[in-house]
């Protein structure tokens, strides 16, 4: 197997761009590449895409290579627009980047959303530039994704508050493909949100339909339902160091047996059903030679979804324990069509 191709994150786009745009603006030309220095060191070179400039301004465009990770702005052209200013360095969301309109995040209220570590790479850059050229480092950075408003409702992006476009991102400048940490990472600042935002009631689910499903029963707002996903584990994880008072977590009725049997990653490439076990649990000796859990609920019916439930919660109870304050959890187990098959804990 092939080892995937790692990418770069649009906060390490939209630094080449500023370091291009301010050769042009302070030294006249634009460079047909441009190589940064990364958090880490790496030295990636960035061609540029896109090139203009008039009176007191310059502009450069890199084209976002996610390498082989699906992520939603591969492709998209990340463009700086660099000019004078006074005050040190001032940045401003241009077309496609979002802004900032709830607390919890890294980034103040109105505020344009970029992130600390792309802004401190790129106050970097300006200095490194300033130096060499001789100039004042009082620059207004724009940053702009042209299609990012479109592209931003496939982020979770509207449900952090952020508005108007995408959030210009990344810690390493480095896309690792499919990033177990930045989900989760993305977990955790949808709790922040949540927290900062006062709400005391959040879900996490598995899927789009047991989303709905939870959603729907509670009647939470967009930015209580956290993208969990298969991360169980990293969202009650940092939800007992930072907690809320009341957790829903809702899913489709394998995922539920996994967390049930004490799994905290529920994808299918690292967690299994012990199927045998669905027998002693419901006293069913027929289910013990059943291939799936689906097939053993066909079987068994609500006795096999409601142990599931009571046994995931009692994993959720000893994963939060010692949180403070307490929180209280839930747990909802539907079908693929979104009906519910089972609850326990509060929802019961």
């Amino acid at each position: 197997m092939r080892e995937l191709r790692r990418g770069w994150t649009t906060g390490a786009c939209a630094t080449a761009a500023t370091k291009a745009a301010l050769a042009a603006l302070w030294g006249g030309a634009f460079a047909r590449d441009v190589q940064i220095t990364l958090p880490r060191g790496e030295t990636p070179v960035f061609a540029l895409a896109h090139r203009a400039a008039g009176p007191g301004w310059a502009e450069a465009g890199i084209t976002k290579d996610a390498g082989d990770d699906p992520d939603v702005t591969h492709g998209a052209l990340v463009v700086v627009r660099v000019a004078a200013s006074a005050g040190g360095v001032r940045f401003r969301a241009g077309e496609g980047v979002g802004t900032v309109t709830r607390p919890g995040l890294p980034i103040a209220v109105g505020e344009p959303a970029i992130n600390p570590v792309p802004r401190a790479m790129m106050q970097g850059v300006v200095a490194e530039m300033a130096a060499r050229y001789a100039r004042r480092g009082d620059v207004e950075i724009t940053v702009s994704v042209p299609g990012g408003a479109a592209l931003a409702l496939r982020t979770w992006n509207p449900r952090l508050g952020i508005e108007g476009g995408l959030s210009i991102l990344g810690t390493t400048g480095i896309v690792r493909p499919f990033s177990c940490a930045a989900w989760i990472a993305s977990i955790h600042r949808g709790i922040d949100v949540a927290r900062a935002s006062g709400l005391d009631h959040v879900a996490g689910c598995t899927g789009a339909t047991s989303e709905a499903t939870v959603q729907a029963l509670y009647g939470l707002p967009d930015h209580a339902m956290l993208d969990m996903g298969d991360f169980v584990g990293g969202l009650v994880k940092y939800l007992r160091r930072h907690p809320v008072a009341r957790l829903t977590i809702g899913g489709g009725i394998g995922k539920m047996a996994k967390l049930a049997q004490g799994a905290v990653d529920l994808h299918s490439a690292r967690s299994q059903v012990d199927l045998a076990q669905l027998a002693d649990w419901t006293g069913r000796a027929e289910l013990t030679g059943v291939n799936t859990v689906l097939e053993a609920h066909r079987i068994s019916g609500t006795p096999l979804a409601q142990a599931i439930a009571t046994r995931a919660l009692g994993r959720l109870e000893v994963m939060l324990a010692g949180a403070a304050p307490a929180v209280a959890v839930d747990v909802v187990v539907v079908d693929r069509a979104g009906a519910v098959l089972a609850c326990a804990g509060a929802a019961a």
